[in-house]
């Protein structure tokens, strides 16, 4: 087993001081290199701060009190920071509730000032582009004249005028909008499928669009970058290839050239200020690699991330980010026993550094006491071997487990910090935390291999980790939970109702309950985008019936446990609603718990600190009888 310590038994530390660790992400630098602004939830809610740099010539690491930017009762979602030379504002987004509306504010830290920028549409969802270097306009993306169809704007900082550069009349989001070097185009991509995308070139003045990627072929595209001159544009893409990799597109023969094609998913993407240096990072085996290749001299250097336990680069939307002298490179990364937090890679220092520069809280637990996992395969029923993170105790017989499902199912669980991991794993609980087929990570074709008629397979290889662990030494096999949320809800409901006899107790966090209800439901800028992956009502409403747990509620055996935000835009509050009536009529125990001021999932610390310890007292009721 990996881990950054000897094992030894450890205070046991209430539920509620894992949910006070912290994490700091979405990092970007301010344009005259003194700052870096990024995202936490310090205050228990993800809100702007920032902080100084240290000098790269100091020889010692220095973590700086960061100073508050905003102070809302409701969470900031991204920031960006202005890149025009002494422009010190910054945009940034945020929702209301957890409803993934997402509004637009433009913050000048100087003065103090916030001004919403997208007044007037409260029910919009509006996704931030691009800031233009001279730092007078930003490109947008918003769904304001139909819920399923997404417009590309082009915002004034001057007047405040947002006008629409692209028309756009098919269903599917619009997203990374990238400015030209010259300000007359837009790169942007279309996303009406979840891994079938398209890429377009928008001239921003005509609002004439040109499709860049080849016809009938099948790709994603993500993280767009122009190099400098505007000739060509990087991505990251798996088009013609079963891994993400990075690809260059020559703008004017359309000429695609395959740079960086590891066989593993090239994630995030940017390229360097001075137009040299080309940043990803590559995702081996869960496990997150940061490299930078030299575009002049076509080499790469890999940077010293701490060693130990394994962990991820990126949270959410964030990425990489240079300075704009591009002899800085920030990202956020975690590792399974330490939070998330800003490093910056000091690319011009003699000696290869990565300093950390926020200090997040891990709510005074000593962080040598946590454990990290070991990667584990077990075998599944086609005689694949399905990859898995594995938490358990030592020293310990006769471990209850909680088998965790990521949410997607286009993800992938990776090793960051996990607070209820840990808090389980000090608990006397072993974890499992499988990456079952159709998860991302590991190529297209196996994160294809749960596409509509081939749902249930999924959950085949869950039932199969229930197997393994049954035969693993020191593990209760009659005490196994599972435990998810979103996609992860579904795979815990479809576990009770197909493989009752495996599992002694479950835990659905905003899951779907019956697929045609939430697809009938679900917000009209998800439908089609969803539609590609479980299915269409259209083609497939008789096989999503006979798919959805709801009709097999009958079958359940184990108590469960449901959370739902009242607000949810994916998967509406009905889909718990119906489930829990279901099973109460039939006597199942199934504890219910609504949030008025959540979406999907979880968001405010007053929330969790009332959710979570009712999720550990449940698990410790129905697997410890505690």
């Amino acid at each position: 087993m990996t881990s950054d310590r000897s094992y030894t038994h450890t205070p046991s530390y209430p539920i509620e001081r894992y949910l006070n660790a912290r994490n700091a992400y979405n990092p970007t630098f301010a344009a005259n290199g003194r700052f870096l602004t990024f995202l936490t939830d310090i205050s228990g809610l993800a809100q702007v701060w920032r902080v100084p740099l240290p000098d790269p010539a100091a020889a010692q690491e220095t973590c700086y009190w960061p100073e508050q930017l905003t102070f809302g009762s409701e969470r900031v979602l991204s920031v960006q920071q202005s890149p025009a030379p002494g422009d010190n504002r910054l945009i940034f987004t945020r929702d209301v509730g957890g409803n993934e509306n997402a509004q637009l504010y433009l913050l000048d830290p100087d003065s103090g000032t916030e001004q919403c920028l997208t007044s007037g549409y409260p029910d919009a969802m509006h996704i931030p582009g691009d800031w233009s270097a001279d730092g007078r306009f930003l490109l947008f993306s918003a769904n304001r004249r139909h819920p399923a169809q997404f417009d590309l704007y082009r915002l004034s900082l001057e007047t405040g005028a947002a006008d629409i550069v692209w028309l756009h009349e098919n269903a599917g989001y619009l997203w990374g909008a990238t400015f030209s070097p010259d300000g007359r185009f837009a790169a942007v991509v279309r996303a009406a499928q979840s891994a079938e995308h398209d890429l377009f070139l928008v001239e921003l003045v005509t609002g004439q669009t040109r499709r860049l990627n080849p016809t009938g072929r099948a790709a994603r595209y993500h993280n767009l970058a122009y190099d400098k001159n505007g000739r060509f544009l990087y991505l990251n893409t798996d088009l013609d290839h079963d891994f993400l990799h990075v690809a260059r597109v020559d703008l004017a023969t359309r000429k695609w050239e395959r740079l960086v094609a590891p066989n593993w998913d090239v994630e995030l993407l940017t390229i360097a200020p001075n137009g040299r240096f080309l940043a990803y990072v590559v995702n081996v085996d869960g496990d997150s690699r940061v490299e930078l290749l030299d575009l002049a001299f076509g080499r790469a250097r890999v940077a010293p991330l701490p060693a130990g336990a394994p962990g991820v680069v990126g949270l959410r939307t964030d990425g990489l980010a240079f300075a704009a002298d591009s002899s800085r490179l920030a990202f956020a990364y975690s590792r399974a026993t330490r939070s998330y937090d800003v490093y910056v890679w000091d690319l011009d220092a003699e000696a290869e550094r990565v300093r950390r520069v926020t200090a997040s809280s891990h709510g005074g637990i000593p962080v040598e006491t946590f454990v990290a996992p070991q990667l584990v395969h077990y075998p599944t029923f086609d005689g694949r071997a399905i990859p898995a993170w594995w938490y358990r105790p030592l020293a310990e017989e006769d471990l209850p487990v909680v088998v965790m499902v990521h949410g997607g199912p286009e993800s992938q669980a990776r090793p960051f910090f996990n607070f209820l991991i840990q808090y389980f794993v000090h608990n006397g609980y072993a974890i499992l935390v499988p990456n079952v087929r159709g998860s991302t990570g590991y190529g297209r074709a196996y994160s294809r291999l749960d596409d509509v008629e081939k749902r249930m397979d999924a959950v085949a290889d869950l039932a199969h980790a229930a197997r393994w662990l049954k035969a693993q030494p020191g593990i209760d096999g009659a005490r196994l939970a599972v435990y998810g949320g979103s996609y992860g809800g579904f795979m815990v409901l479809s576990a009770l109702t197909t493989y009752p006899d495996l599992w002694a107790a479950g835990v659905s966090i905003v899951g779907i309950s019956n697929f045609v209800t939430f697809l009938e439901n679900t917000s009209g800028y998800r439908r089609s985008h969803r539609e590609s992956e479980y299915g269409s009502l259209a083609h497939h409403r008789d096989f999503l019936e006979s798919i959805s747990p709801l009709n097999y509620v009958d079958q359940v055996r184990a108590p469960l446990m449901v959370i739902h935000g009242a607000n949810d835009p994916r998967v509406p509050l009905s889909e718990a609603e119906q489930l829990v009536a279901a099973l109460r009529e039939r006597g199942v125990p199934a504890e219910f718990l609504v949030f008025d001021d959540e979406g999907h999932g979880l968001a405010k610390l007053k929330n969790k600190l009332t959710a979570y310890p009712a999720v550990v007292a449940f698990l410790d009721r129905y697997l410890r009888g505690g």
